[in-house]
């Protein structure tokens, strides 16, 4: 049994890191379409619509499985005990995860807020929030990688 753990094991963590790295894709293409969606489409324009499209499709298609495949693939290993829970590493890699699930959470919102012709951020405030994803990526490589805490 412990021989079938250990196989399934690395197909599981195989199928999690492909679904981060989807998912990461979509973190950090999501707000530059906003960027540019809100700089350069007006409500109710064929650009507007061209925009809402991508973006839901993006979030629909590629963002909201990916998340759950990594979500799963994360907690099918944390089962199988891929977690140190005395360690401070494992916890700054949760709460990271946490913290890109909200994130997501956010984008998600925004684009509810374009597809109602009520978005009132700017393209700075996208470009400043494209800078999320990144810092909470670099947090959780390090943390799984180096482990220095």
């Amino acid at each position: 049994m412990i021989d079938f753990l250990d196989g399934i094991y690395l197909w599981i963590k195989s199928v999690h890191i492909m679904a981060v790295i989807a998912w990461m894709a979509g973190l950090f293409y999501l707000p530059r379409l906003y960027v540019y969606h809100a700089e350069r489409a007006t409500v109710g324009s064929e650009l507007d619509h061209t925009f809402q499209v991508m973006e839901e499709k993006l979030l629909r298609v590629i963002m909201n499985p990916a998340m759950i495949v990594a979500w799963i693939a994360g907690l099918i290993m944390i089962g199988l005990g891929a977690f140190d829970w005395s360690a401070v590493w494992s916890w700054v890699k949760i709460v990271s995860v946490i913290l890109m699930t909200g994130a997501h959470g956010w984008m998600s919102a925004r684009r509810k807020e374009f597809a109602a012709g009520t978005n009132s951020r700017t393209g700075r405030t996208y470009r400043m929030f494209n800078e999320v994803p990144t810092v909470l990526m670099l947090l959780i490589v390090v943390a799984v990688v180096v482990r220095p805490f």
